[in-house]
């Protein structure tokens, strides 16, 4: 997807950071008058695994400066624009639950969100979920934002606000973590391992962009579920003197599509990221709303009740069943929202 030139721009290191705050002006003069707002902050951060680089973060903020924010985080696939605003009318990843009136209203809660590292391709490097952690930090210090009153996470989005929780719990005051853990499960692991081989050999092969399509192929299986499947697609026809399963034009699809937009070098490193994925629970003692799928095979039902265990803070855990998956909190509207609005207004409540 292509975006806009970013409305606000700010340079710095964080050993600069007055000069940094200096710029996010051009930020907070353009909130006043949109109601959305993109920028670009470049600094040097610290990664875990490859020393200290410089790195762009891009964000877009909805919502006036006046109300709480909430930081929004999807999967490796998602991106800083998370529904249609005047300013952005262009689709977004997350538009079942943002927008006037829905779980995530940008008229009663200032939603940020942005880009993860890496996500252009640019930065070749062993990326840690914690490093996507302290980014949003550094990029709240950009914006003068001191505290969130929630991070809202699903997927890779739910580890890096467990991440976030743990290392920088004085920013936030609540967490609601969808379909993400404290670790990455050895099963799903291997499942993402398979992905990046296949990466590999269509770049022996010469052709990586075929590569990457089937490794996406392979994620979309992970994602869904046998029953899905038997309700959508019927038996394996003969074409052209070949056997052709009903699924494969609905795959071929979804890996066309998933070239078209990712750089293959991006989905390598956040696909690792996710199995770098370490966090102690009981280092998080803000509230957290945990959200698991029951048929989610990325995710297991124990990882969740594990997870929940070991937390200090108050806890509660959502247990959903559906056909869908890894992917329900992209396709069961409902309940999703059901369970936002429960864990917002908690965030109200012991905010008054």
């Amino acid at each position: 997807m292509s975006f806009a030139p970013a409305t606000a721009y700010a340079e710095s290191s964080l050993s600069q950071a007055p000069a940094l705050f200096e710029r996010s002006d051009a930020y907070l003069a353009a909130s006043a008058e949109r109601d959305a707002v993109r920028g670009e902050l470049r600094l040097e951060l610290d990664l875990r695994h490859a020393g200290r680089r410089s790195v762009v973060l891009r964000y877009e903020i909805q919502g006036e400066a006046s109300l709480p924010v909430l930081f929004v985080a999807g999967g490796i696939s998602a991106h800083r624009h998370l529904a249609p605003s005047r300013a952005y009318p262009e689709g977004g990843w997350w538009e079942t639950q943002v927008g006037r009136g829905r779980a995530l209203d940008p008229s009663r809660h200032r939603l940020l969100a942005f880009d993860w590292l890496g996500a252009d391709g640019a930065l070749d490097a062993a990326l840690d979920p914690a490093d996507q952690a302290d980014a949003i930090a550094a990029l709240l210090d950009a914006l003068r934002i001191e505290r969130l009153e929630a991070f809202v996470g699903y997927s890779y989005g739910a580890m890096v606000g467990l991440q976030f929780a743990a290392r920088h719990p004085q920013r936030v005051g609540a967490l609601v973590s969808i379909s993400g853990t404290h670790r990455a499960h050895p099963y799903a692991a291997a499942w993402r391992a398979l992905q990046r081989r296949a990466v590999a050999l269509g770049a022996l092969q010469c052709d990586e962009s075929q590569g990457l399509a089937l490794a996406r192929e392979l994620a979309v299986l992970s994602y869904r579920t046998p029953e899905e499947f038997a309700e959508r697609f019927g038996a394996a026809q003969v074409r052209d003197g070949r056997v052709r399963v009903d699924a494969e034009d609905y795959l071929d699809h979804c890996g066309a599509k998933y070239v078209a937009r990712t750089p293959t070098t991006a989905f390598l490193r956040l696909s690792e990221s996710i199995d770098l994925q370490q966090v102690d629970p009981s280092l998080i003692r803000v509230p957290v709303t945990v959200v698991a799928v029951s048929e989610d095979r990325l995710i297991p039902l124990s990882e969740s009740y594990d997870l929940v265990e070991r937390l200090r803070g108050e806890t509660r855990l959502r247990v959903l069943r559906s056909i869908y998956g890894h992917d329900a909190c992209l396709k069961e509207a409902g309940d999703i929202d059901t369970i936002l609005r429960e864990a917002l207004a908690d965030c109200t409540q012991a905010a008054a």
